[in-house]
């Protein structure tokens, strides 16, 4: 096991770096929202009931099952920060992955909205700003 580890290092940095390069922490994420909104835009990719339950202030909600169709809500002079449900839910990479595609300037929240609540972050209940 140790050869690999060994043998697979300058890989193992590769991709920690670029992880780091793409992911947002919760504590990140405040400070962006409460200094640098202008120059953010936070994509929440859940269900829509999920949404208005609770979402992070400023989030903009894009149902994952339709991101092709809300492109236009996305920014290329922005950073687009997607976030979903939990660390363990991959709805957030996968739209990040398809808005980078689409060459959107992306990030992911890690932890997604679940650690963002353990924290105590404030959280908005409102309507969706679009149409089911």
């Amino acid at each position: 096991m140790k050869e690999n580890f060994t043998r697979d290092f300058n890989k193992a940095e590769k991709f920690f770096m670029e992880k780091i390069s793409f992911c947002e922490s919760p504590f990140e994420l405040k400070e962006k929202i409460q200094n640098d909104i202008n120059n953010i835009n936070l994509i929440d990719v859940r269900e829509y009931d999920d949404y208005i339950d609770g979402h992070i202030p400023y989030a903009t909600h894009i149902p994952f099952n339709n991101l092709d169709g809300h492109l236009s809500m996305l920014h290329k002079d922005k950073v687009n920060i997607i976030y979903s449900y939990c660390p363990y839910c991959k709805k957030a990479l996968k739209a990040a992955h398809y808005f980078a595609t689409k060459s959107y300037p992306t990030m992911v929240l890690e932890g997604g909205i679940m650690i963002w609540k353990e924290l105590g972050f404030d959280i908005v209940k409102t309507s969706s700003n679009i149409d089911r």
